[in-house]
């Protein structure tokens, strides 16, 4: 028996089926059926459906001979279900990824409820979707398991069916069935919500609601609105039928005159010569229905008041002509939120130009990262060590609100936008970033501005960028020329970047041939810094750490990492812990559920204590693998779209040739090299190296200091800004690659693979390769390869197999 039923009725959604129907298939937790009813649908969800069985034998599809509408065809699936909950879902809304494993999970912590509430998002086309109901839904102060007696406001929520899970021996209990007609959810989710021994709540969004522009029930002109009163008829007969409920009429009275009034007040859902006979209606309804006289009554605003003495007494051109000052107050409303804003920003501007015609404060140094996003990278290891070695420096560190927590004790936090941020940048003597300042910021005669960057270029960047519009899109490059021109100083990690940061921000800055900040604890952390790093994320001891970091793909937008972590994760092993770091650009996302074995470290503050707590490290074509050669740890670079990704954003070398490491294709070839140690070997091992001394020839552990000494504390003679060439020495002087003694690793090795394991790669076409020695075979295609010929170094990778 399944641990849910999944009830989709269908009718003239086959633009939408698909999505929805995949959104609950590609659900991490696997237990469940996925019962469809297609309600006689005249277009093409029949035969969608009907392949989706055929595909999937989870699915269970119940062809309608004739429509009966939402509420029988729910009812058909239900009657079919078997799962020990039941859950609801329209044909074109969709389920979020982790819904199902983040509702079992609910279950399972408030002793299997009668009833489990949980979040929506209304999804509309030009937006992201955005949770409806968080303060309601969220745990806090309230039990974890409870009646409606103990949460009243919870009849406030819409009534929508599917954003609950029923018991379903609840439901058969109760004898619970959807009336036919429009608005069949008010005489179901009342009294569910009234009978239920025991409700939970789930603080996070499971649906996405789809908001059509045509063709839904709220956006449909129509009589059929009029289906709500008999809906109320049998709410209230059910009130009857139960006189231990009868508390609850003057709440579910006041729930229908609000719904009366949303009905008439709503554009589009009643006909104009219809709106006053709705009206008059719902003042006979209200009159119907009126709890006793005494009965205890919730204390009413003086809207809620006024709207709803106008439905008791059908006052359709009164309300029409309140209504329509309503919305003209909230136009008038919404054009001040508009200016608002406008009028702030002027009198800021004001302010900054007042501040600009002050003393430059010599002892001040901003610094920020990532627009804006926290303490972090280049510059926060500088700033670091302005507060070690000029202490006379003040600092302040720019960032949102919501990342303030990063910002060390001692440091000023500058809220973005703020005066205050205004101020320190009119009055700083020391700017330091990874990412460019606003563009309101003007450069002062006697400030220093230090740029860092934020990783060495595998991908084209600023001038570079002009040939791919996908990559490019809406920047502009004059704007970002003029930035470049505020430019002291540009921070280079190794000579490749100096020849691209040089071409692709062409300005007369001096660039600083320093090494980056962020690398230097790579070699200053001790064991004891290792150990304490694993013990925070949680790593089991002797288990092999792979911190997988993707990069940003500009021609596949989402946190969509092309590697299935969950399969990855279950190939490997208990030995193994997968660390996975979404790019920045997605660190808002929420990830799906997690399954054993994987952690999702993309909040973690440090991506560098990241590093040190891994054994390996596995990305694509993010600039982190520059840093993490550094470490002389294992990299395996997995490039299945390498092609793809280099045409869409233009890339300056080929990874998959000079890598740092093993090479991998798919994820069996990542499967099999990381349970095989082929990442180990002294082949990867040369490998590494060569890449190591490539582009970190200055990482040594003493960048951070070489800058403040150069551009804080004036001691090198190459520090006099717009030389238009690379300091000639550094101070102190750069340690050399075979002197330096990276952090320990951790020391586990991965165990040899079981011989109960079949290895993913046995199934591949080996053949031999001419351009290789006749001791390797190769796994490519004999196609791919002929035409890729010119690129294969015909050196071992994990394509290829002695």
């Amino acid at each position: 028996m399944p641990r849910f039923s999944v009830i989709v009725p269908v009718h003239q959604v086959q633009a939408y089926l698909r999505e929805c129907l995949d959104s609950v298939l590609g659900q991490c937790f696997g237990d469940f059926e996925l019962i469809a009813v297609d309600d006689c649908s005249p277009d093409a969800c029949g035969q969608i459906l009907d392949a989706y069985a055929a595909a999937d034998p989870r699915v269970t599809v119940i062809h309608l001979a004739q429509n009966g509408g939402l509420g029988p065809a729910r009812n058909t699936g239900t009657a079919r279900a078997r799962g020990d909950y039941v859950l609801y879902l329209d044909g074109d809304d969709v389920m979020v990824p982790g819904a199902l494993r983040a509702v079992a999970d609910r279950l399972a912590a408030t002793g299997e409820p009668d009833v489990l509430l949980f979040d929506h998002a209304p999804w509309y086309w030009d937006r992201e979707p955005v949770a409806a109901h968080p303060d309601v839904l969220a745990p806090g102060a309230h039990p974890e398991v409870f009646t409606l007696a103990d949460r009243p406001e919870l009849l406030r929520l819409p009534a929508f069916a599917w954003t609950k899970a029923y018991r379903r021996d609840f439901l058969t209990r109760e004898g619970f069935a959807f009336p036919p007609g429009w608005y069949e959810d008010t005489p179901w989710t009342f009294p569910v919500l009234l009978t239920a021994r025991t409700l939970a709540t789930l603080g996070r969004v499971c649906v996405h609601y789809r908001q059509r522009r045509g063709g839904s029930i709220l956006s449909s002109t129509s009589r059929a609105h009029f289906d709500v009163f008999a809906q109320y008829d049998r709410l209230f007969a059910f009130l009857e039928d139960r006189p231990a409920l009868a508390r609850w009429r003057p709440a579910l009275h006041r729930r229908m005159t609000d719904h009366f009034a949303v009905i008439h007040s709503s554009p589009g859902r009643l006909p104009r010569g219809d709106r006053a006979a709705f009206l008059r209606q719902a003042r006979a309804h209200c009159r119907r229905h009126r709890p006793a006289p005494g009965s205890a009554r919730q204390p009413l605003g003086a809207r809620t008041r006024l709207r709803h003495l106008l439905v008791r007494r059908g006052a359709h051109r009164t309300f029409r002509l309140l209504w329509q000052a309503d919305r003209a107050r909230t136009a008038v409303a919404a054009r001040l939120r508009v200016l608002r804003p406008r009028a702030r920003a002027a009198l800021l501007q004001a302010h900054y130009a007042l501040q600009r015609r002050r003393r430059l404060d010599e002892n001040l140094a901003v610094f920020s990262a990532y627009w804006n996003r926290g303490y972090s990278c280049n510059p926060a290891a500088i700033e670091a060590k302005v507060r070690e070695l000029a202490p006379h420096v003040r600092t302040a560190w720019v960032c949102e609100p919501r990342y303030a927590h990063t910002v060390p004790p001692g440091v000023r936090h500058l809220r973005p936008g703020s005066a205050a941020h205004w101020t320190a940048l009119a009055r700083a003597r020391f700017l330091v970033s990874n990412v460019n300042l606003h563009h309101r910021y003007v450069k002062r005669p006697g400030q220093i501005l230090l740029q860092t960057h934020h990783g060495t270029p595998l991908k084209h960047m600023g001038l570079d960028l002009a040939p791919y519009p996908a990559a490019a899109a809406g920047m502009d490059f004059g704007r970002l020329l003029r930035h470049a021109d505020r430019w002291d100083y540009s921070l280079s990690a190794n000579p490749h970047s100096t020849l691209v940061w040089e071409r692709a921000y062409p300005s007369s800055y001096t660039t600083l041939e320093f090494g980056y900040p962020r690398t230097d604890v790579f070699q200053t952390a001790t064991a004891a810094d290792v150990a304490r790093a694993r013990a925070r994320l949680g790593i089991p001891e002797g288990a092999v750490a792979v911190l997988y970091a993707p990069t940003h793909r500009d021609h596949r937008p989402g946190r969509r990492p092309p590697l299935d972590v969950a399969r990855l994760a279950a190939g490997l092993g208990p030995g193994f812990v997968v660390l996975v770091r979404a790019h920045y650009f997605h660190d808002g996302d929420r990830p799906p559920c997690l399954p054993p074995g994987v952690v999702d470290v993309t909040h973690h503050p440090s991506v560098e204590e990241l590093c040190l707590a891994s054994d390996v490290l596995v990305t694509d074509y993010s600039s982190l693998m520059f840093d993490y050669a550094g470490l002389d740890r294992p990299l395996v670079v997995h490039a299945p779209d390498w092609d793809a990704y280099r045409d869409a954003r233009g890339a300056y070398f080929d990874i998959t040739a000079p890598a740092p490491g093993p090479v991998t294709r798919d994820d069996d070839e990542l499967l099999h090299v990381l349970a095989t140690g082929a990442h180990t070997t002294e082949e990867a091992r040369r490998l590494r190296a060569a890449f190591r001394k490539r582009f970190c020839p200055w990482d040594d552990g003493h960048a951070a200091e070489r800058v403040v000494r150069a551009v804080f504390l004036g001691e090198t003679p190459a520090a006099a800004p717009r030389t238009g060439r690379a300091v000639p020495a550094a101070d102190p002087p750069v340690v050399p690659l075979a002197e330096r003694r990276p952090a320990p690793a951790p020391g586990a090795a991965p165990a040899p693979p079981s011989p109960a394991t079949p290895d993913p790669l046995a199934a591949k076409d080996w053949w031999s390769c001419p351009a290789s020695a006749s001791s390797y075979r190769c796994s490519t295609s004999r196609d791919t390869c002929a035409s890729a010929s010119t690129r294969c170094s015909g050196s071992p990778s994990p394509t290829w197999r002695s």
